[in-house]
């Protein structure tokens, strides 16, 4: 009995110790377990918690930086002829020759057709025969009379002046004497006849003639008779002298041929010279003129180019066309249309064409040769603007130097890159940090407290994501191009509601 009591009584004090042994290793335990947590929580804070944050402010805010900027305009165009026209005639015709055809390059003056020509061949030498004709006219309106014409002149004159020297003075004694002796020799005649006629008439009365040889007998009586008046009138001529008609005739006579021979020693007139040059102008104008038409049959290439299109083969028709008209009714009555060199034309806006100047530099690609690039200078910048779709801009013009495969054809488009030259040692900011206020355009710079404050700056260009910055800036800032959440400043632009700060305010 007594023995199991006393069991019990030291059994109870053996449990209490064990379990005051135990709590005490679960005190230790957490305690050590505390001391770890707290010891990797500092740990934690130093290596990744404040690197972290100062990693975050690092991101909100970035320093101004001076760099040397390339500027760069880039715009969309399309390669075009710098010259493209439609060939044609001057007149209209029959195309008798064609001497290219489609793809072929020709050089300015070469002959790429012939027209008929055969109804002007016949006026060019018709007129060739009259310029001659006129020219020789002139030529002897300048030389004047030959000696042998002058000559000719002086004797018409010398023979004039003797005959009328010879009507003044009258007829010579001798020509009396004679006319007198022909007047006596007719009256003897006569005698003769009258005695005959009067024997032969008393024998015809007594029957012993004939009747027939009475009447030749009164024939050559009556014939005596008449010769007889004949010289008497003669020798009355004689004895009278000259009229004074044929005196004033021969006079009249005088005084012309004395005027051809002045005439002919004086040559030809001014007057005549003159009108004789008129005449030979005229007909150089007239062949002048008909060989040109000749010449225009001649159809010639007006500049260095490639035949793009033949509209006439020959015996055609064609007709005269406007030589940059794309009618159909206008190019198929043409023989073939010419394209020059290719050149692009592209349209800048009007925010960058005051980087824009003859002479500048281009670089061409097309998505028809990936990774290949073209040379190219501006020559041309449109003084007029387009406007389209309210969008304004400036067509420039681009020639092509080094495409010597011709790789570029008509009508592709490409893309244009200009070097507009480049900004030294100029101030830059991100161009997302660059927000709009109140009181004009400016960026957050860091503050107390890290806090950000808004500056106002004057902006230059822009050059993919940076902007020139001319003022407002000292250059030592930090910029904010993020916001912690919750401190995002929003743009505040007079006349519209309030926005986020451009493309920075993320």
């Amino acid at each position: 009995m007594i023995s199991d009591s006393i069991e019990p009584t030291i059994k109870q004090p053996l449990k209490k110790k064990l379990r005051f042994n135990a709590l005490g290793k679960w005190l230790v335990f957490l305690s050590l377990l505390l001391l770890a947590g707290g010891g990797g929580f500092f740990i934690y804070q130093q290596t990744v918690v404040q690197p972290r944050q100062q990693a975050r402010r690092n991101r909100q805010t970035v320093p101004i930086a001076r760099e040397n900027l390339t500027v760069t305009v880039t715009a969309n165009g399309t390669i075009q002829p710098e010259m493209s026209i439609n060939l044609s005639p001057k007149t209209s015709g029959i195309l008798r020759q064609l001497f290219v055809k489609e793809g072929d390059a020709v050089e300015v003056g070469q002959v790429v057709a012939k027209m008929d020509d055969s109804n002007l061949q016949g006026q060019l030498l018709q007129a060739k025969g009259q310029l001659a004709q006129a020219e020789a006219n002139l030529q002897k309106l300048i030389a004047g009379n030959r000696p042998q014409d002058i000559a000719q002149a002086q004797a018409q004159l010398n023979e004039a002046q003797a005959n009328l020297q010879k009507v003044k003075v009258g007829n010579r004694p001798q020509d009396i004497a004679q006319a007198q002796a022909r007047l006596q020799n007719a009256q003897s005649q006569l005698q003769q006849a009258e005695s005959t006629f009067q024997q032969n008439d008393r024998l015809y009365k007594q029957g012993a003639i004939s009747e027939r040889t009475w009447l030749d007998s009164q024939s050559l009586r009556d014939r005596a008779q008449s010769q007889v008046l004949e010289a008497q009138k003669a020798l009355e001529l004689q004895q009278a002298g000259s009229r004074p008609e044929d005196i004033l005739q021969a006079q009249a006579t005088v005084q012309q041929r004395q005027q051809a021979l002045s005439l002919a020693k004086a040559g030809s007139r001014i007057e005549d010279i003159a009108q004789a040059r008129a005449q030979v102008i005229s007909a150089r104008g007239t062949l002048k003129t008909i060989q040109t038409q000749v010449n225009d049959t001649f159809i010639r290439a007006p500049f260095d180019g490639t035949v793009t299109r033949k509209y006439a083969d020959p015996g055609a028709f064609v007709t005269p066309t406007t030589a940059g008209s794309s009618v159909s009714s206008a190019t198929s009555s043409s023989i073939l249309s010419l394209a020059s060199a290719n050149q692009i034309v592209v349209n800048v806006a009007e925010s960058n064409i005051a980087q824009m100047r003859l002479g500048q530099k281009a670089i061409i690609t097309a998505d028809a040769y990936p990774g290949k690039k073209f040379a190219g200078k501006v020559t041309q910048i449109s003084p007029q603007s387009i406007v389209v779709q309210n969008v304004t801009s400036f067509e420039v013009k681009v020639k092509i130097l080094d495409d010597k495969e011709n790789l570029l054809r008509s009508g592709m488009n490409v893309n244009v890159t200009f070097d507009a030259g480049t900004l030294e040692n100029v101030l830059v900011v991100p161009t997302v940090a660059i927000v709009r206020q109140t009181e004009g355009t400016g960026v957050y710079v860091q503050g107390e407290s890290n806090r950000p404050k808004f500056v106002q700056i004057s902006t230059g260009l822009t050059v993919n994501d940076k902007t020139e910055v001319r003022s407002g800036l000292k250059g030592s800032e930090r910029i904010f191009i993020t916001f912690p959440e919750g401190t995002r400043p929003r743009s505040r632009v007079p006349g519209g509601s309030n926005r986020v700060p451009g493309l920075g305010g993320r």
